[in-house]
């Protein structure tokens, strides 16, 4: 699995050329962007120690050094907490590899959010438990091994849920870039990104861009083969006492024609207890 701090720095220095952060440009350049040694000059350490930084060489880096590195690349908060976790990958990830459980009170939330669909993500993006107004929207029960990325590039009738897939799908690969990197050497998520690859190749092209985010809250915009479209607001938490799992909520516009669509799916499911899937 491609998940290195070198393959991370480059494409980061890729993204600025030397006129933008106030350096001449001379010579002719093999590769776009700046050089090591422009960033290093940026940073204020000097080229050996950023080329070992790069190559992995580095693992005691201090937060002084990744800040100034942050701040030549202009990383924002996501991507530096994510070059952080890149420079040191000494965590034992086993905890990371064990089944994934929701917790009584959570099932009980889905449960009760009767006219909100909502689902627990977990790691890897894998779909750990919704309610029956999430699956009517989502489909997430006709999958063997409920999975949001999964769900986007491989299985076609998710791809045709999503109006604006291309947007969708660059949003799901940064996001399981920034779990992997969360979780350095998980094998199970090497699996899942070697299952990814060889089934899509969009999802190679999106994952060698080595962009990540944060699912916090944001619109989804869902074309449903029963109701027509449906535009969402999403919003995402964290449970306190599990960093690895996020209950995805979304929720509709007062008023609007998807608020009304949405009845229609939700009187067709109102009842049943949540789904619940043991990874």
């Amino acid at each position: 699995m491609d998940q290195s701090i070198g393959e991370f720095l480059r494409s980061r220095r890729a993204r600025i050329q030397p006129g933008d952060v106030g350096l001449p440009e001379y010579g002719r350049r093999r590769v776009p962007g700046l050089r090591r040694e422009e960033l290093a000059q940026l940073a204020g350490v000097s080229v050996d120690y950023y080329v070992r930084l790069e190559q992995g060489r580095s693992p005691s880096v201090s937060d002084a050094v990744l800040d100034a590195i942050a701040r030549a690349l202009r990383l924002d908060g996501t991507e530096s907490a994510h070059l952080r976790n890149l420079a040191r990958p000494g965590r034992t990830t086993r905890m990371a590899e064990r089944p994934q459980r929701v917790r009584p009170g959570l099932l009980r939330m889905l449960e009760m959010m009767r006219d909100v669909p909502a689902f627990i993500l977990g790691r890897r993006m894998d779909v750990l438990a919704w309610n029956p107004l999430a699956d009517a929207v989502t489909g997430f029960s006709g999958m063997d091994r409920p999975n949001a990325a999964r769900h986007a590039f491989l299985y076609p009738a998710g791809r045709a849920l999503y109006p604006e897939w291309e947007g969708v799908a660059a949003e799901t690969v940064a996001y399981l870039r920034l779990d992997a990197g969360r979780h350095p050497g998980d094998a199970l998520m090497a699996d899942l990104v070697e299952e990814l690859s060889a089934g899509s190749e969009e999802f190679r092209r999106l994952w060698a861009g080595q962009d990540v985010v944060e699912k916090t809250h944001g619109r989804k915009l869902i074309r449903h083969p029963r109701v027509g479209e449906l535009e969402f607001r999403f919003e995402t938490f964290a449970p306190p006492g599990d960093e690895d799992q996020l209950l995805v909520a979304y929720t509709v516009a007062a008023g609007s024609p998807a608020e009304e669509r949405l009845r229609l799916l939700a009187a067709d499911h109102a009842s049943g207890a949540p789904a619940y899937v043991l990874t």
